[in-house]
């Protein structure tokens, strides 16, 4: 899944090769049967320029060893380095006029009150917030440069316990039990108090700015909008569905001829899966339960 045009679409490898396609899913119908349960090569990273990095398919469409990437692809993935670039060690000239623009320091709270410090390079403000399916985020500080930022990141975990990483199951079982906006936006308010308080401990200036949620998740951060978890395993089989929403990676979706509540799936499971795309698709039938208020 990718948010870099600025909406949710998938961006696939096609077999046999080929550069890589974006798909659109919003409002669209999604058909497609994954092949086999292996994982495959989900490519590299390249720079497109000093300051933007693209993502460029396996040639080879090997399989995936680890960090979901064959070896080959592995040892050629120019920003490699990037998560360590500040503790030291060989930097590719590349990485390093990347690294040498400004970068943007968030905190981005989840449906379960969780908060996470994150970065975002100056032409990845806007999409590295939205791929992250919060239900509420905010800029706090713009720094010179990609080493400096990793440091005020390093140190808000450090000081204040804030997580750099949430899984997607966690975002997607909050999502499934969302009743009320209010917890997550007192929760983002008091981290964000803190966060300011930290910041200003290290002579940092807390210069706060809303993100601003892209309306393609207007329906998932809506509470009360009947939904339920997918009944089944989307990394096996075949599926039918229609995306209603999107929050990151997740859905809220409507399946083919079902006229109960629309389900919660996270498409980001599909990650290095081999799938075939077709109308032919559909979910199976599955006797779901709607949640109890």
């Amino acid at each position: 899944m990718t948010w870099a045009s600025g909406d949710p679409r998938l961006l696939l490898a096609p077999l046999p090769g080929g550069p890589l396609v974006h798909a659109g899913i919003m409002g669209r119908r999604l058909g497609y049967q994954v092949s086999g349960t292996g994982r495959w090569c989900t490519g590299r990273y390249r720079f497109a320029d000093r300051v933007r990095v693209e993502a460029v398919a396996c040639p080879d469409r090997a399989p995936a060893e680890s960090g979901g990437q064959c070896a080959a692809c592995a040892g050629r993935d120019e920003f490699r380095f990037a998560h360590h670039f500040h503790s030291g060690g060989h930097v590719p000239d590349a990485l390093a006029a990347y690294m040498a623009q400004p970068h943007w320091l968030y905190l981005a709270t989840f449906a379960d009150g969780t908060t996470k410090v994150g970065t975002a390079a100056d032409p990845r403000k806007r999409s590295r917030l939205d791929e992250q399916g919060a239900l509420v985020a905010t800029y706090l500080a713009e720094s010179p440069d990609g080493r400096a930022v990793r440091f005020l990141e390093d140190a808000l975990t450090r000081r204040l316990g804030l997580t750099q990483t949430v899984r997607a199951a966690a975002k997607l079982t909050a999502l499934a039990e969302l009743r009320d906006l209010t917890p997550a936006r007192t929760a983002h308010q008091q981290h964000l108090d803190r966060a300011a308080e930290a910041l200003a401990g290290l002579n940092i200036p807390s210069v706060p700015e809303p993100w601003t949620p892209p309306v393609e998740g207007d329906l998932l951060r809506t509470p009360g909008t009947g939904r339920v978890l997918y009944p089944h395993d989307p990394r096996e089989g075949e599926h039918g569905l229609t995306v209603l929403a999107c929050l990151g990676s997740q859905v809220l979706a409507s399946l083919d001829g079902d006229g109960e509540l629309p389900c919660l799936l996270d498409l980001g499971a599909l990650k290095g899966r081999r799938i075939t795309l077709g109308t032919q698709f559909t979910s199976p039938p599955a006797a779901v339960q709607s949640a109890l208020f």
